[in-house]
């Protein structure tokens, strides 16, 4: 999908297969070429409920001890998280290649370890969106600015 680019998507420490099976298959949608995980909270499993289309074995699923350390080559790490400072999703211009770090669903990203990066964004919502509800929230936004520019 020439429209969405280059991207890939890092989850720390997933809770449930179902979110990650969810992801599997946004990934599959908007074209992420890849999902890393930190943590072992979730059972991997080779077949995920909501990944109906089967994207596990299409897309690598890599548990990884630090996502940073393993971002794709030329990539911009892009924190997905409720943190002070971050951009709206409707004011936020995408990389062209780039990383989106994803927080756990009943917890936050730690400053310190991320203190380096600098794109960070958040969906404004009224309440909590769980975590495949938010990727596919990201990579929807990112596809449809990339088509509106013609990319």
């Amino acid at each position: 999908m020439n429209e969405s680019g280059y991207c890939a998507i890092g989850l720390v420490n997933p809770k449930s297969p179902e979110n990650v099976g969810s992801v599997m298959r946004a990934a599959g949608c908007y074209g992420a070429s890849e999902v890393y995980y930190t943590g072992n909270r979730f059972e991997l499993a080779r077949r995920f409920a909501t990944d109906t289309h089967q994207m596990i074995t299409q897309i690598p699923l890599l548990g990884v001890d630090d996502l940073l350390a393993f971002m794709p080559a030329d990539c911009t790490p892009v924190l997905v998280d409720l943190i002070a400072g971050a951009t709206p999703l409707p004011e936020f211009i995408h990389p062209e290649r780039a990383f989106y770090i994803f927080g756990p669903e009943d917890g936050t990203l730690k400053p310190k370890q991320y203190a380096k990066v600098q794109e960070v964004v958040y969906v404004p919502t009224q309440g909590c969106m769980n975590l495949a509800a938010s990727v596919n929230v990201i990579l929807y936004d990112r596809l449809a600015k990339r088509m509106m520019a013609g990319r």
